[in-house]
């Protein structure tokens, strides 16, 4: 029986570890003192950057790509693909449970990609990425801080 018990606590434990982080909750005024004009109205209001003009749709150094807004983890460099967009472009999450996704019928349907822990606005998921997923996460730079590895 104490096996089992213990098999069962160490399920849940795993379990747990999968789940989405722990959300950070802060006032508007609050999200628009730590962040600059551009990256609150994409971060927080849903916004969107112009094609080419972020600092980080070029980057091709190695590294991880956080929230801007709370620095969860959320792209790595390896996963990044060039998707003439113009906007930083990934074929998959670090951490599935790190990127939430929401209905946008905003212009048409789409698929948003939220921050998990902060519900910063990041982009959307399209199904015409490259293999092995097939999926284009289109991320605005302005949603990102990118951390480079030494």
């Amino acid at each position: 029986m104490n096996n089992y018990v213990g098999i069962l606590l160490l399920l849940a434990s795993s379990t747990a570890c999968a789940q989405a982080p722990k959300k950070i909750t802060k006032s508007d005024s609050e999200w628009k003192e730590q962040l600059s004009e551009m990256d609150y109205y994409v971060l927080r209001k849903k916004g969107t950057e112009r094609a080419f003009s972020g600092d980080l749709w070029d980057n091709k150094k190695e590294g991880t790509y956080h929230c801007k807004a709370c620095d969860l983890p959320l792209f790595a460099s390896d996963t990044k693909f060039k998707s003439g967009t113009g906007w930083p472009s990934f074929y998959t999450t670090i951490k599935k449970e790190n990127v939430a996704e929401e209905v946008d019928e905003s212009y048409s349907i789409r698929t948003e990609v939220l921050c998990a822990r902060c519900d910063g606005h990041l982009g959307h998921v399209f199904n015409d990425g490259p293999k092995p997923t097939g999926l284009r996460y289109c991320v605005n730079s302005a949603s990102l801080k990118f951390k480079e590895e030494n």
